[in-house]
């Protein structure tokens, strides 16, 4: 299981971002909302909970980065812990094994009760919504509210993946700090300092990241590289062998079978994705329109319960298909 955010010390996502928002803060001109903006897995999350550690009070620790802060302070622990008083934290919420689709309202109007209280244990109050992309449109409208009338001593972090989605009233209202694509270079010695993977491991796991440190050390491990090796060879390759596509199908089942099936169609995404950049111009909108459809699939299968196996069947049915056309 991949590392959540909140417990992330060692990663900087980008210095000049942190040293933005140290500046604003030491000048008195924190704003009230932060947008962070760049491609899934490039550190927004992480960002946030390093900024949320400094505002409500974790000692400095600059062997870490401009906001790094300690493991075993008091503030970290009880951020870790998700048991901050003065912490409120908006994601999807889990219910019966299964993530919902969207934010609700009903988590939304959590946020003016939260601000309306002084910080009890801080000098702020800070919500961080990961991400803001997943609000649906009664949340979004309830978080405009809040963005309309600044609470005082509070602090909103909004995680975006596509901040063009977002309403044009909250993204004014938010002071903007964009997240660059981290290079291959940069991912493979994050990997080997963070993972201590020999070259060969970390530089794989650096190609197939897509400038995603996040990416880049979840796909360090063995296991995630064993499963781009078979996605890519599925895409990539002739025909699929149907009794690795059973066996395969066969890990979907329990309690981890759900990780294990988004994990394939990841890499099945990212491999369809690589073709459609490099494909013929004939065929580029092809693989193009297939990766579209492919990236619907793993919300789409939990939000409904769709069989895992035969969504992976009707995938590669698809690639088949795609492939056949010339």
């Amino acid at each position: 299981m991949s590392e959540h955010p909140r417990d992330r010390f060692d990663l900087v996502p980008d210095v000049a971002a942190e040293e933005a928002f140290l500046d604003a803060l030491s000048r008195g001109r924190l704003h009230h909302a932060w947008l962070l903006c760049g491609v899934e897995g490039s550190g927004k999350a992480t960002f946030a909970y390093r900024a949320a550690r400094r505002l409500l009070g974790a000692a400095s620790d600059p062997t870490r980065g401009p906001l790094g802060a300690a493991p075993y302070d008091p503030v970290s622990q009880l951020v870790s812990a998700q048991s901050h008083p003065d912490l409120l934290v908006m994601e999807r919420l889990v219910e019966g094994g299964k993530q919902k689709k969207t934010i609700s309202v009903d988590q939304a109007r959590d946020l003016p009760g939260f601000f309306a209280k002084s910080p009890s244990q801080a000098q702020y109050r800070v919500a961080i919504i990961d991400a803001a992309d997943d609000l649906n449109i009664n949340a979004a409208n309830a978080l405009l509210k809040i963005l309309e009338e600044p609470p005082e001593r509070g602090v909103l972090l909004l995680v975006t993946h596509a901040p063009g989605r977002l309403l044009a009233t909250i993204r004014s209202r938010c002071r903007r700090l964009s997240f660059p694509i981290w290079t291959p270079d940069q991912l493979e010695t994050l990997v080997r300092n963070r993972t201590g993977a020999d070259p060969d491991d970390a530089r794989l796991a650096a190609d197939m990241a897509g400038g995603s440190p996040g990416a880049a050390l979840a796909l360090s491990s063995g296991a995630m590289q064993e499963v781009d090796a078979v996605a890519r060879s599925w895409v990539l390759g002739d025909a699929v062998d149907r009794a690795e596509q059973l066996a395969v199908a066969d890990g979907f089942r329990g309690a981890e079978g759900q990780a294990r099936f988004e994990a394939l169609m990841d890499r099945l995404i990212a491999a369809v994705k690589v073709r459609a950049l490099e494909a013929p111009a004939g065929q580029g909108a092809r693989w193009a329109e297939l990766w579209t459809r492919l990236a619907e699939l793993p919300d789409r299968t939990a939000a409904i319960n769709l069989d895992r196996a035969d969504v992976l069947a009707g995938a590669l049915a698809d690639i088949a298909r795609t492939k056949a056309l010339r």
